[in-house]
């Protein structure tokens, strides 16, 4: 199946009605809201496996600038 370009989907936006307009609003709101939330579990499960797997340090803002500094 082919995805339509953004300039596709903005002029048929525009060709709606402003009642469906609204209905159409709402609904991409509600999927941008979900795919941020999936983002962002995903990236906090990425981030288990990256402390689980010794990738990561632990500490505090101390142990952060000695980091920096060295």
């Amino acid at each position: 199946m082919k995805t339509p370009d953004i300039n596709a989907v903005i002029a048929q936006f525009d060709a709606l009605p402003y009642e469906e307009k609204e209905v159409a609003a709402e609904i991409i709101r509600k999927a941008y809201a979900e795919a941020a939330r999936e983002m962002l579990a995903s990236r906090a499960k990425q981030a288990v496996r990256d402390l689980k797997a010794g990738k990561v340090k632990r500490g505090g803002v101390k142990e952060l600038r000695k980091d920096l500094e060295g």
